[in-house]
Parts: structure tokens; sequence; C-alpha cells
């Protein structure tokens, strides 16, 4: 180097020039995004024209949510087998969970179990007062969902508190689309007549929180993701999903509230097997050397 000429200082990182963004997008992912969103604002509409009159736009606002839960799982798939996957399209699906299986299912939570409850014994001012809880109760489910839809996005490598080694057969917490499909299965399972009673609304609101409180936990739930579709699978798997199709075509309403709520209950099931387990075999006491003991 010329000792005459002066030290040009390496460039920082925040000088250069941004970096250009790349034109257009996968197609195949991004229809099964965007059917996603139109599902939930499909939702919406059901949930605003719903009455206990006319029960079944709460029914039809439930159905949209569930088709919408299996559409999310398939359109991250369909990247992963089709080399398709890109940051426009995990950003455009955290932001399409937010309204589908965050907006929808807490707005129809709380018009299908609060908004249409007559008066309790005549007492008007016990119905609004469960109107404002369940108004809270639902916000918090809403809040819950985009708080676990951020972690997700920024975690890379997210940490179970229940036993078992931490990898993608498990989420760290319940799912949003999971959460939503509590919600719509529990209306689903009522073909979308409100509640109209106190103890029901009252199960109900501990099922929204507990819903929200499981989607920011750290607890183990399965993820169905070491399912491999490309694999080779015995011909009784055939069977097993034309038994499951049909199972869903006569008897959705009893088959969805099953499965929802037991994979809720399964997360909470782990859970109380680690907390037990951990009291039967207790951590072996710290090491202490010898000088220190004597």
């Amino acid at each position: 180097m010329d000792p005459e000429l002066p030290d040009i200082p390496r460039r920082r990182r925040e000088d250069l020039p941004p970096k250009r963004l790349r034109k257009g997008m996968y197609i195949l992912p991004s229809l099964f995004t965007t059917a996603n969103i139109a599902l939930g604002y499909y939702a919406i509409l059901q949930v605003t024209h719903g009455t206990p009159q006319d029960p079944s736009h709460f029914d039809n606002a439930a159905k949209a949510i569930g088709i919408a839960v299996l559409a999310d799982g398939l359109d991250g798939r369909i990247a992963r087998i089709t080399h398709t996957a890109s940051d426009f399209g995990r950003e455009l699906d955290s932001l399409a969970d937010v309204v589908t299986f965050g907006v929808a299912p807490a707005l129809l939570a709380w018009m299908w179990g609060f908004r249409q409850l007559p008066s309790f014994l005549g007492s008007s001012e016990l119905t609004g007062k469960m109107i404002q809880l369940g108004a809270i109760a639902s916000f918090l489910f809403l809040i819950a969902g985009a708080s676990r839809l951020a972690r997700f996005n920024i975690t890379t490598n997210p940490q179970p508190s229940n036993p078992g080694r931490p990898g993608k057969k498990y989420f760290v917490g319940m799912p949003i689309p999971a959460a939503a499909g509590v919600i719509a299965a529990v209306v689903h399972f009522s073909a979308g007549d409100p509640i109209s009673s106190l103890w029901s609304c009252v199960t109900w609101m501990l099922i929204i929180v507990a819903a929200g409180y499981l989607m920011v936990s750290t607890w183990r739930f399965y993820s169905f993701k070491d399912i491999d579709l490309r694999a080779r699978q015995p011909f009784r798997v055939i069977v097993l999903f034309g038994l499951l199709f049909a199972g869903l075509w006569f008897f959705s309403q009893w088959l969805l509230f099953i499965a929802a709520l037991g994979y809720m209950a399964s997360g909470v099931i782990w859970r109380l097997q680690w907390v037990f387990r951990r009291k039967r075999n207790p951590p072996p006491p710290p090491y202490q050397e010898a000088s220190q003991v004597l």
C-alpha cells in the first residue's frame, strides 16, 4: 500500500446501499394463504349477521375458521415440499393468522357466547357485567394469539418446559390455529345456538382464557410435522383417511369437538406428567467437596 495515499476506512454495514427487494412471490403457497385470509374475512361477516333467531351464521363462521385451519396447515407443507418458502410468505402467513385465527374467533367467541345473552333472572345488570367480562376474555385471547405469533417469528430454537427433546415434533405453546379451532369446534357443536345460561357462560369464559394462556405458555404440544407425506405409507393409512373423512361428513360436530378439546388437553396432560415425575424423582443434591463436608 502506498504510504502517501490516505487511509480509506472500510464502509460500515449501515452505510451500504439497502438491499433491493425481490419482486414477485410464489403463487402456490400464497394462494392457500390468501384463502386463509378470505375465510377469516368471511367468518367476520357471518358473525356480524348472527342472531339467536338465525344462529346459522355463527355456525357458518365456525366452519370457515375450521376450513382455514386446514388451509393454514397446507400452505406451509406445500412451501416446504415445493421448495418455495420465503420470508415474504412467512410474514404474510403471520398476518393472515392474526386476522383468521385471532380477530375472527375472538369476535365469534364474544358474539356467540356473551353478546346474545338473555337477562339472567330478570337482572339486566348481571347480563351487562357478563358481556363486559366476555369482551375482556375475548380480547385476552386475541392479544395472546398475536403475542404467540410474534414470539414464534423471533425465536430460532424454542425450548419447551415439558420433558423431551425439543425439535420439530413439538410446538412450544399451543399454536393459534389450534386455539381458534377450539372456539370454532365448540360453536359448531352447538350448531350455532348462542349460550343462554349463566353456568354455560362462565364455562365458556374459562375455556377462552385457558386457550389464551396455553398459547403464550411454554408447554409442549404435538406438531404433526414428523409425518412425511412424501414417504411410502401402509395401505391401512388410506382406510384411516377414508374413515376420517366419513366421520367429518356425518359426525363433524362430535368429532371436531372431541379432537379440539383433546388436543387442548394434551398439553396440560404432558405438563402434569412432568410435574408428577419430578416429584417422584427429585434431582440429586448438588455436589460438595470432601473438605467442605468434613
